[in-house]
């Protein structure tokens, strides 16, 4: 068996196509973020396995295993050989390059990829540990102090643009929503991919964390323990509970014209679904303007019918905050200008 394993450091640091080779069950829930999912057993096989493994042992589940890698051993070297080329395409390099390959715990599902793809000469290396290592590695990287900085702000007084903005000009930020793949409110979810799984939200913080310096500032938005189905985790949620926070303030014309260029675009009935999941926390009256606002395309009534609600959740999320700093956008436009602004409240 093949055994050249390099420690999670070491084999993030070479180049060359990053291969996950658990099953599709597997990496739905979290994978190494850029990886390619060519798995040598699929739900059901693996699943068999791991019967054949409990009731008669792993002698019988190894024979069981190897029937099912013979039958697709050409279509699994096909689908490598493709990846590894698609990787060459790509780079655009004909420096020396690594296929890295990774499954549950580094043991006989990578090491077995890794045997056939040396004997083709190729340059194989596997992750001892494998994505349990990488996982350890994940939840570790949150207990790190950082220098959080949130920035607030009730809705419509555009967060997420103020965020994109300092992006723009190589400040460290971390898109929280954008990685969850939903705004945080009950019309988050208009207009964006599928959410991810929990661990994989997790698993593109700590990417993201970790190419920071932990001695700047760090920017993020402020946020409800859950975004959608995805839910910050614990000790990065705690940090910016406990963090420097820059409020945003803007007049209620300026949050209506932003909310109606956000949602105006999506379909009534999508709208309407959305208003309708909170029609218990709006009230009969409120919802009622609103839904007959979408369907009159009257969208300044549907935004301020909710405006109130949200500002009143809001209020109260904030309770118990401590060291806020006012920061004045009213009228103002998103440029390099208000850079000054956020640096002068640091």
């Amino acid at each position: 068996m093949y055994f050249k394993r390099k420690e999670l450091e070491k084999f993030r640091s070479f180049k060359g196509p990053l291969i996950d080779v658990r099953s599709p069950s597997e990496y739905y829930k979290g994978h190494l973020p850029n990886s390619i999912n060519i798995p040598l057993f699929d739900n059901d096989e693996r699943s068999k396995i791991g019967t054949i493994y409990k009731k008669e042992g792993r002698k019988k589940a190894v024979i069981e295993g190897l029937k099912f890698f013979e039958k697709k051993m050409e279509l699994l070297l096909d689908n490598l050989f493709m990846s590894i080329e698609s990787y060459k395409t790509i780079s655009n390099k004909n420096n020396e390059f690594f296929i890295r390959i990774y499954c549950s715990r580094g043991g006989m599902r990578s090491q077995s990829i890794a045997w056939l793809l040396e004997k083709y000469k190729l340059n194989p290396i596997t992750l001892h540990g494998g994505y349990k290592i990488y996982r350890k590695w994940v939840l570790d990287s949150f207990s790190k102090k950082l220098n959080i900085v949130v920035i607030g702000g009730k809705t419509g007084t555009g967060k997420t643009k103020l965020l994109s903005l300092i992006e723009k000009y190589k400040y460290q930020t971390i898109d929280l929503e954008g990685f969850a793949c939903h705004r945080g409110s009950t019309f988050g979810g208009l207009g964006m991919k599928e959410q991810p799984s929990n661990e994989q939200f997790e698993n593109q913080i700590a990417e993201k964390l970790n190419s920071f310096k932990f001695t700047k500032n760090i920017f993020v938005e402020a946020e409800s323990a859950n975004i959608g189905k995805c839910k910050i985790p614990h000790e990065f949620f705690n940090q910016m509970k406990n963090s420097r926070r820059i409020e945003i303030v803007r007049s209620e014309s300026n949050r209506l014209e932003e909310l109606i260029d956000t949602y105006s675009v999506f379909k009534k009935e999508e709208l309407q679904e959305s208003v309708l999941r909170i029609k218990k926390r709006l009230g009969p009256q409120r919802t009622k303007i609103a839904l007959e606002s979408i369907n009159n395309e009257r969208w300044d009534l549907v935004c301020k019918s909710v405006l109130e609600y949200y500002d009143k959740c809001y209020e109260y999320e904030k309770v118990g905050k401590t060291n806020i700093k006012i920061l004045d956008l009213t009228d103002k436009k998103y440029d390099e200008s208000i850079l000054e602004l956020i640096n002068n409240l640091l």
